[in-house]
């Protein structure tokens, strides 16, 4: 067995089955999924599961090259397991290949259409890929799955996707889903943020980017609301503590150039 020998192998996956995946700007993007082995070592939807877990930890790595030979094994083993199909459009979304991530993302669901990390994921790239209105229905299938052990995450991606096409209103009541099930869901904090800011509650923008701040490294994103809100609040010395940060963490971000500019709004 190539890089890995059988017991290095069996160990790897034994280790790795349950983990969770390396999710990208807040969960909100796509999601490696995680399989767990069972079965005889020779079986081969076991065989399919080990490497396509092995598949799994190279993406999360970024090393696309092994991770599309693990898959490869994968599909020789067991040509009908779904997620390995899932794990293939991922890779070839990281490496714009739009069109095979399309198809094997349309493989992986026509083998299991309710799987909810494959329909996140599919409409993920969807999202990514312009068709914004298109994806929304991909990540409802995923929250529909009574199975599903982190719906919110869906949530979370159809209000970004929401946001991209300017529907302030399905993008609010989707980050709203988001928080009820997951309070501390990061994005939908920041994101939910953003728009109390717009609509000039404060008070919640405040709340919600102060959290997010505590749960997760603040980004110069999350510094720049949080300096935003407190200015429109007259908070002096909250708003230059925010402007230090950001000047010290970020001082080559887009938000640090608008401060430098006094561009706030």
């Amino acid at each position: 067995m190539n890089r890995l020998s059988c017991a290095a192998l069996a160990a790897l996956a034994l280790t790795l089955a349950g983990c969770d995946s390396m999710p990208k700007k807040d969960g909100a993007g796509p999601v490696a999924e995680s399989v767990s082995t069972t079965g005889e070592p020779g079986d081969p939807r076991n065989r399919a599961k080990v490497h396509a877990e092995l598949a799994s930890l190279y993406y999360q790595r970024g090393n696309m090259a092994i991770a599309l030979e693990e898959l490869r094994i994968a599909a020789a083993a067991d040509s009908n397991y779904p997620l390995t199909y899932s794990l293939f459009g991922l890779v070839y979304m990281e490496l714009r290949e739009s069109r095979l991530a399309q198809e094997n993302f349309e493989r992986g669901l026509r083998l299991s259409p309710t799987d909810p990390d494959i329909n996140h994921n599919f409409g993920w790239f969807l999202c990514q890929s312009g068709r914004e209105t298109e994806s929304i229905k991909y990540f409802m299938q995923a929250v529909s799955n009574p199975l599903y052990p982190s719906p919110w995450r869906s949530y979370s991606a159809a209000g970004v996707c929401s946001l991209r096409k300017n529907n302030l209103k399905d993008a609010e009541d989707f980050f709203q889903r988001a928080l009820r099930m997951e309070p501390d869901e990061p994005g939908s904090l920041l994101q939910l943020g953003q728009i109390r800011y717009r609509q000039g509650s404060l008070e919640d923008a405040r709340k919600m980017v102060s959290r997010y701040n505590r749960i997760v490294e603040p980004t110069a994103e999350s510094l720049w609301l949080g300096l935003r809100v407190e200015r429109k609040l007259g908070e002096r010395a909250a708003e230059s503590n925010y402007a230090n940060q950001l000047r010290r963490r970020f001082a080559t971000s887009r938000e640090y150039q608008q401060l430098q500019r006094g561009e706030y709004d």
